[in-house]
């Protein structure tokens, strides 16, 4: 991995593709990494664009965060602007899923200059909806890490048709939750905890693309298709047989929609 020091942290990413095609930042979620993106950046990369997938402040290879504040969805907003300039990449096409849609949804709002499209899977323009329901869940995962609650983890980020079947996608990731320390806690409290941003992307210049994930026990239809599409004057999309991470658990269907989006817009 690379790594490029901005917005007073250090982060780590990957740059791959052909140098001369469009680029496509990649954002990811919450308990991942950027290498959630490697099954659709070996498509985009074929299909002939740069894909630059990056880990967050505080998560997989990057600098962690000094204090909770550093973890909030603005502050990552301005560390994924600030990599997009000191790359000097833009405008991109950027794509994040979940936590990461969050973000990318900001870039349209607040640094539309450094974007081409935006399309954001399983995410939210809204502020948390089951908060209630998952404010103990953070609280756990802030004292003792991933391991206490890895079931209750797996069934908010993966599908019930990905869970069925398992294997070593949906085994590999449970071992990276397994993983995670307390540290986690500090991220997923800044998630849930986010402002809306509704208001904010009331009349935005960006073509927007929402992918919901049919099987979405975090964020369904109509959170995280048909809400943002209408509070962007985008549109979305439903992908059959996907749970949260749509981007991982149908790497084929997501590219091929935001290939037929990217040339679209």
């Amino acid at each position: 991995m690379e790594h490029v020091e901005v917005n007073g942290t250090r982060l780590a990413y990957v740059d791959a593709g052909p140098r001369d095609g469009e680029v496509v930042l990649l954002s990811h979620s919450l308990f991942f990494d950027h290498s959630m993106f490697e099954p659709l950046t070996a498509l985009l990369n074929e299909a002939g664009y740069r894909t630059v997938a990056y880990d967050h402040r505080g998560q997989g290879a990057s600098a962690p965060a000094a204090d909770r504040d550093e973890l909030s969805m603005d502050n990552l907003t301005a560390d994924a602007a600030a990599l997009i300039e000191a790359l000097e990449i833009g405008p991109v096409h950027a794509v994040g899923n979940s936590m990461g849609g969050f973000i990318t949804l900001r870039l349209a709002a607040r640094h539309p200059e450094l974007v081409r499209t935006v399309a954001a899977l399983g995410a939210s323009s809204e502020e948390e909806h089951k908060l209630a329901e998952f404010a103990p869940l953070v609280e756990t995962l802030g004292e003792q890490g991933g391991a206490p609650v890895i079931d209750v983890l797996l069934y908010i980020m993966f599908g019930d048709a990905s869970l069925a079947v398992g294997g070593p996608v949906v085994e590999h990731w449970r071992e990276k939750m397994l993983a995670l320390g307390p540290s986690i806690g500090d991220a997923a409290h800044q998630v849930i905890h986010r402002t809306r941003i509704v208001e904010e992307l009331a009349g935005c210049s960006v073509p927007i693309l929402a992918l919901a994930g049919e099987q979405d026990h975090a964020y369904p239809q109509p959170i995280s298709g048909s809400n943002i599409a209408r509070a962007t004057g985008g549109r979305d999309e439903t992908v059959a047989d996907a749970g949260h991470s749509l981007a991982l658990e149908k790497p084929q269907e997501a590219a091929d929609l935001l290939l037929t989006f990217f040339k679209s817009a």
